[in-house]
């Protein structure tokens, strides 16, 4: 590898901080210089799982300030925060929930008019 003792720092930052990191390239013009690395974007993860969520790109945030709505998300329900997995369990478990509704009143009006 180059050496990177030969390379100058062209930024007011010179500390090895997570947000800083650099390596060492070679320009066309046979210069050595220090490339910025920027830091890797985190796929968004679903709210109940935390699966990644299939259709939304992977950007740090200032990415998703940039791109359309129709990126940010799914268009279904709970569409950029939850996975259709979970989605299908919600709404089957709302449907369960309300059915039992249902029976418990149909018992109370037997009951009630024995």
């Amino acid at each position: 590898m180059v050496d990177a003792r030969r390379v100058q720092l062209r930024k007011p930052n010179p500390y090895n901080t997570k947000s800083n990191k650099r390596r060492v390239i070679k320009t066309p013009g046979g210069q050595l210089r220090y490339l910025h690395i920027h830091k890797k974007p985190t796929v968004p993860k679903c709210g109940d799982c935390g699966l990644a969520l299939s259709g939304v790109p992977a950007l740090r945030p200032r990415g998703y300030a940039t791109i359309s709505k129709r990126q940010k998300s799914v268009t279904r329900a709970y569409g950029g925060s939850r996975c259709a997995h979970c989605v299908r369990e919600r709404i089957v478990r709302a449907f369960l929930v309300e059915e039992a509704k249902i029976v418990k009143k149909v018992i109370k009006s037997q009951t009630a008019a024995k």
